[in-house]
């Protein structure tokens, strides 16, 4: 459909087709008035004042939702010959509507993509507790997270079939580990598939064998309904907070000034850091249980070392910081949990990464102690005060509260998941001469 419109020398109506009336009229202009809509008396002024017909695409913003309309203006005789083509509908920008309540449901982890199957989004922690660097992950596709089985379909026809994902077999790449996955359709302002909103369940492997589980020891526990209220009153709208924020930040409906695109950015930041904090206060209500257990396997902690190290080299490197880690010819055997130990590596490397200097280096080193296998991190930051190093183990303590990122309880879940497996974690620092942190497990 096109429609037509005349305008005088000072953009009054001359005549004009019904659509351009009634939309004028929408915008609470009336007969013979200058044109309402301000989006096409731009148009008509710019052609105007250049003496050149002009054609643009123009949203426009009308009662009933969003019009995107082709406009070209032409300059005749000091008047203005509108034609007014397109005629889109796009409906209001409105919420969508919330994603199935996947942890309340049990998930691992969370994560989302966009149209092309890129991961745009993942829970904070879940590479920590997986073994995988959600920082390095984000922009990569789906498959690089995830193995699927070659006789279902692949990633490549997931958007295709239009349809949630639910309990879909795969394997966690870095890991090899079982898993199950879930997912719902994104869907953008336009109505179109934006990508995938989904969620992890890992699966035990079927025959384990408990004889061998490591039992932690005892302590008061979070309540599992303290931990599961929190989960269910905080995660699906601090969720909300964070979707909407990115897609603000995005500029998704449209264009918006510099800085308000930073603020949506800082907010979902921050929605960000209390999903971590979420996570992580769901962790302690597991590993405080008196019946959480960890396997006990034979492992090479050298190799775990050094896989967590791989994990965080694209954090170093932005942080202008080199990672020293152990040569793949050493070895170090122990007995521990392969996905803990990895755990408890990417906290130690990872916070040795923020709390050094640019240009700095972080050294990784494993070594036999008699009957302990034991690893290092050594950093060259601001170093611990003595006073502080018992401190910084506990429950929602930090060093320096004033900095940036953490929320105190990396280290504490560390500490129980070593103790958990018969070892320890221990620090050794001084002010201004960085911190050694050695982990250790019982060799074989």
């Amino acid at each position: 459909m096109v429609a037509r419109a005349i305008l005088d020398a000072g953009d009054h109506i001359l005549s004009a087709d019904p659509p351009i009336e009634l939309l004028h009229m929408r915008a609470g202009g009336g007969a013979g008035d200058r044109m309402a809509v301000p989006p096409i008396a731009r148009v008509a002024r710019l052609a105007r004042r250049l003496g050149i017909t002009v054609s643009r695409k123009v949203l426009v913003a009308d009662d009933e939702g969003d019009l995107d309309l082709w406009v070209q203006a032409r300059p005749e005789t000091g008047q203005i010959r509108l034609s007014v083509s397109g005629w889109r509908d796009r409906s209001a920008w409105r919420p969508s509507a919330p994603p199935p309540d996947y942890a309340a449901a049990g998930a691992d982890f969370r994560w989302e993509t966009d149209a092309a199957l890129r991961l745009t989004f993942l829970s904070p922690g879940a590479g920590l507790r997986h073994g995988f660097d959600a920082e390095a992950m984000l922009g990569r596709p789906l498959n690089a997270l995830f193995v699927f089985d070659p006789k279902a379909t692949g990633t490549s026809r997931l958007l295709d079939e239009a349809a949630p994902l639910d309990g879909r077999g795969a394997r966690l790449r870095p890991t090899d580990a079982p898993v199950r996955l879930s997912a719902a359709i994104r869907h953008d302002g336009m109505g179109g598939i934006a990508g995938l909103v989904g969620a992890t369940f890992l699966i035990d492997e079927p025959g384990e064998d408990d004889s061998d589980a490591l039992i932690p020891p005892g302590g008061p526990p979070l309540t599992e309904t303290f931990t599961a209220g929190l989960d269910k009153a905080l995660r699906t709208p601090l969720a909300r907070i964070v979707a909407n924020a990115d897609s603000i930040a995005a500029r998704a409906d449209g264009p918006i000034a510099a800085e308000y695109a930073d603020y949506a950015n800082d907010i979902a930041h921050a929605g960000r850091h209390l999903m971590g904090l979420v996570d992580n206060l769901v962790e302690l209500q597991a590993i405080e249980q008196a019946d959480f257990r960890l396997t006990a396997t034979p492992i090479d902690l050298a190799d775990v070392a050094r896989r967590a190290a791989g994990l965080l080299g694209v954090r170093a490197d932005a942080a202008g910081v080199t990672i020293r880690r152990p040569a793949l010819s050493e070895g170090l055997p122990a007995i521990g949990d392969f996905g803990r130990s990895l755990q408890i590596m990417i906290n130690l490397i990872g916070n040795a990464v923020r709390y050094s200097p640019r240009g700095g280096e972080v050294v990784v080193t494993a070594e036999r102690d008699g009957e302990w296998a034991l690893v290092g991190v050594a950093d060259h930051g601001k170093g611990i005060a003595p006073e502080d190093q018992a401190r910084i183990f506990e429950k929602f303590e930090r060093v320096d509260p004033s900095e940036p990122g953490g929320n105190g309880l990396g280290l504490y879940i560390a500490r129980r998941l070593a103790r958990a497996m018969g070892g320890e974690l221990s620090v050794e620092s001084a002010p201004g001469e960085g911190a050694i942190f050695t982990f250790r497990l019982r060799s074989r």
